[in-house]
């Protein structure tokens, strides 16, 4: 996304440009940097989205600077929720229309929730973009900027990496319809294409080696190929100390596309090979 495609106003630029010198005392660049937080807030803005034209992950760069900027011009502040006590910068979020919260959950003012996510005891950080129908398990966690799509399944203790800086750097998407198995951490700007499934404990990063388990054909890194069924698994590579296995995703087997979420047939699934979901 250009910056002249921003939702956001380009005062955010000017603001970017002597962020060094900023602080809580400037009101003005405090108003216009809470007004852009606001538009991530309400999910008018975004801080990325797949371009449906060209498959890409398209940046808005101003989104992220206007996060940036919030640590600059907002001050510490105490809060409470109950009984819990709050001191931050940054307020907790208070928009959750048909968002339904359970008691421990925890999503930052500048995050989007659209209406039918639910959070178990979880976190979404700052610039978060949680679509309809998506439930962050317990102990759960979306980073800042992670993009996450409709009818997605974040199991319990799944890590979804945030990344702010540098302002290009691609955040992680997480695509409709895929589940995030139980312990799984998807971080450095890696993708998990609709409909992907993967199992308990997979580790994906941006370069992470992908091969398909029915051909050995390697696939593009750090991206869970749509509607696949996926885990970790090693890959043997030789160095002068010996072999060692070298970490990769491993795609056990291809889905029907639109494959509606069946958590027994997924089980199934991984079961014949040893591993939980």
């Amino acid at each position: 996304m250009t910056l002249a495609q921003s939702p956001l106003s380009p005062r955010i630029d000017e603001l970017w440009e002597r962020r060094d010198a900023l602080g809580p005392a400037d009101r003005e660049a405090r108003a216009e940097v809470v007004d852009a937080v606001d538009l991530l807030d309400s999910g008018v803005a975004r801080v990325a989205a797949v371009d449906p034209a060209t498959d890409e992950v398209v940046v808005d760069e101003r989104a992220k600077r206007a996060i940036l900027l919030s640590f600059k011009v907002l001050e510490m502040t105490e809060s409470t929720v109950g009984g819990f006590h709050h001191h931050d910068r940054m307020p907790l979020k208070e928009r959750l229309d048909g968002v339904r919260v359970v008691p421990g959950a925890i999503a930052r003012w500048g995050s989007y929730l659209a209406p039918g996510v639910v959070l178990m005891p979880s976190f979404v950080n700052i610039g978060g973009y949680v679509d309809a129908g998506s439930m962050g398990d317990t102990w759960a966690t979306v980073g800042s900027a992670a993009q996450i799509g409709r009818n997605v399944h974040l199991a319990g203790g799944s890590g979804i990496g945030g990344v702010l800086e540098p302002p290009n750097a691609a955040p992680v998407v997480i695509e409709d319809d895929a589940f995030i198995g139980s312990r799984s951490m998807v971080v450095e700007s890696a993708r998990v294409r609709r409909g992907a499934k993967l199992g308990a404990g997979v580790i994906l990063t941006r370069s992470t080696r992908v091969f398909d388990a029915e051909t050995g054909d390697e696939l593009p890194r750090g991206e869970a190929p749509a509607w696949s069924v996926c885990v970790s698994s090693t890959r043997v590579k030789t160095f002068p100390g010996g072999e060692f296995g070298m970490p990769c995703l491993l795609v056990l087997k291809r889905l029907p596309e639109g494959s509606a979420h069946d958590k027994l047939a997924l089980n199934d699934i991984l079961r014949d090979h040893g591993i939980a979901a």
